[in-house]
Parts: structure tokens; C-alpha cells; sequence
């Protein structure tokens, strides 16, 4: 087989059946040995009351009550009318359980 370095200089259009074989193997074999660490750090944020509502997926005047019920108080940020909720501790908060019927 030819150099790398000559393939991977050679336009697509003018390399054989044979040259591009190799070297779509030999980029394959490179991206497989090197697998990538998925982190998703990226905090997601939603804004205003329709935002709430979009996230848990209920109309406005339900997502007016959960943010007046202070369930979710801790992933609220409110900058006059500007608000700002974190996504992922939001819904983390709304599922946990707490108080009930006595």
C-alpha cells in the first residue's frame, strides 16, 4: 500500500477504489481507539413561567402554582420579573416527596 502521508494528501476524486478503502479503515480504526468521554457539565436553564410550564409539561396557571408552592424555591432564580429556573434541580426537587396527609 502507498504512504498515509501521500493519501491523505491526494483529493478523494483522484484516489482508487483500493487507496480509499484503506484509508476510511485506517480513519475508523483511529476514532475507535480514542472514544470520547460524553460529560454534560452544561447547566440548562429555562426562563419565566412558561418555562416552568414547558418543563413539567402543565398549563400556565399550574406553573404559576408550583412556583408559588415553594417546591422548587431552591432552583428559582428571580431578578425582579426576570425569572430564571435550573432545569435538572428543578425537576429533582419536584419529585421528591415531602409532608402528605397526616
Amino acid at each position: 500500500m502507498t504512504n498515509l502521508q501521500e493519501l491523505l494528501l491526494k483529493p478523494v476524486w483522484q484516489m482508487t477504489g483500493e487507496e480509499f478503502i484503506f484509508l476510511s479503515k485506517y480513519a475508523s480504526n483511529q476514532t475507535e481507539a480514542q472514544p470520547q468521554p460524553v460529560t454534560d457539565t452544561e447547566r440548562k436553564y429555562v426562563y419565566g413561567i412558561l418555562g416552568i410550564a414547558k418543563l413539567f409539561g402543565c398549563s400556565l396557571p399550574t406553573a404559576n402554582r408550583i412556583k408559588k408552592s415553594g417546591k422548587i424555591d431552591k432552583a428559582i432564580t428571580q431578578i425582579g420579573r426576570k425569572i430564571i429556573v435550573d432545569a435538572e434541580l428543578a425537576l429533582e426537587l419536584a419529585g421528591k416527596k415531602t409532608g402528605g396527609r397526616k
